[in-house]
């Protein structure tokens, strides 16, 4: 063989392997915390290069507006919450590719001892929530227990009014509060999982772009794979690279509180049950959501006759990615 054909063979071999890889900017609905494991822990493992993909993750927070960016086109994916059926509701050309947490991980918190132990026992009772949360799953619960809109109180994000007064019932985040009000405080809060009311909604919603659904699906098959793999990797592997990864965005984040979460998550089956436990993390299904639908338009959430099957796809997802990593 010609020498200057093995020298452009070679060059041709070393392109291929170094090529570049597609970037993605993924937003998160919140700061870094073991919610969002699974993504940290691919990318601290290198699952998403394995694809060829660079991630990069944007934290959230209550000051940030993710979905307004999605639709800027400023983030490739995002983390949107239940909102995927007003992408169908609103005719925006935007769509729900997995759900990762098969349970909604919000909760009630209340103090122990003084009867605000069951959701039948909270009519008539003050309870912090926040504007989103009163045209959310608070339909749901006001509908089946019978609470009034005069029961609400504004949600600052702050357990300090809860402490002080102990008729007082807060919401909250099943890996989060729940922990730092032990912590600080000293006793174990009531704990009400909203999902046990039988609120049907998915959570951690990953969204995007029907155009990148239909110009690019190789790519968002891949983001979704590796992410899938991510948390099988963080759930029941070593969830120290994510962790790391997770306390480098937020360094407020403790190691306490990580490992926390990441045991009610599993404890709980927040990303690994139902539907999941045969079809794979990320799963979703029509049925699962037209009892959301059906559930929430019936209170007054969603209008009638919305094409909600619009609201998601399936594509990506059901495929069961990744569940030989469970052994």
């Amino acid at each position: 063989m010609p020498r200057w054909l093995g020298a452009l063979l070679a060059i041709l071999l070393h392109a291929g392997a170094t090529r570049a890889e597609d970037k993605i900017t993924f937003g998160l609905d919140w700061v870094a915390e073991a919610e969002y494991g699974g993504y940290y822990q691919a990318v601290a493992t290198g699952l998403y290069a394995k694809r060829g993909l660079s991630v990069t993750i944007k934290e959230g927070g209550p000051q940030v507006n993710h979905m307004q960016l999605l639709m800027a086109g400023r983030l490739d994916f995002n983390l949107g919450g239940g909102r995927a059926i007003e992408f169908a509701q609103q005719n925006l050309p935007f769509v729900a590719v997995a759900a990762i947490f098969q349970k909604d991980p919000a909760v009630l918190l209340a103090h122990p001892g003084v009867g605000n132990d069951s959701f039948e026992a909270l009519k008539g009772k003050p309870i912090q929530i926040g504007a989103d949360t009163r045209n959310g799953w608070w339909r749901f619960l006001a509908a089946k227990y019978g609470y009034s809109d005069s029961q609400i109180r504004p949600y600052t994000f702050n357990l300090a009014p809860l402490l002080a007064d102990k008729r007082l019932v807060q919401q909250g985040y099943l890996g989060s509060e729940p922990f730092l009000i032990r912590q600080k405080a000293g006793f174990d809060p009531v704990v009400l999982l909203v999902a046990d009311s039988g609120y049907a909604a998915y959570g951690n919603i990953v969204t995007t772009s029907r155009k990148l659904v239909d110009e690019n699906p190789d790519l968002v098959r891949r983001f979704i794979d590796a992410s899938i793999e991510g948390w099988y990797s963080y759930l029941y592997g070593d969830p120290t690279p994510g962790n790391q990864l997770i306390r480098q965005s937020n360094p407020e984040m403790s190691q306490a509180l990580l490992d926390y979460g990441r045991k009610v998550m599993i404890d709980h089956g927040t990303v690994d049950s139902g539907d999941a436990l045969t079809l794979g993390i990320g799963a979703m299904t029509a049925a699962r959501w037209a009892t959301l639908y059906q559930t929430m338009s019936a209170v007054g959430v969603y209008k009638p006759n919305i094409n909600f099957n619009n609201a998601f796809t399936t594509r990506f997802v059901n495929q069961r990615v990744g569940m030989d990593m469970k052994r």
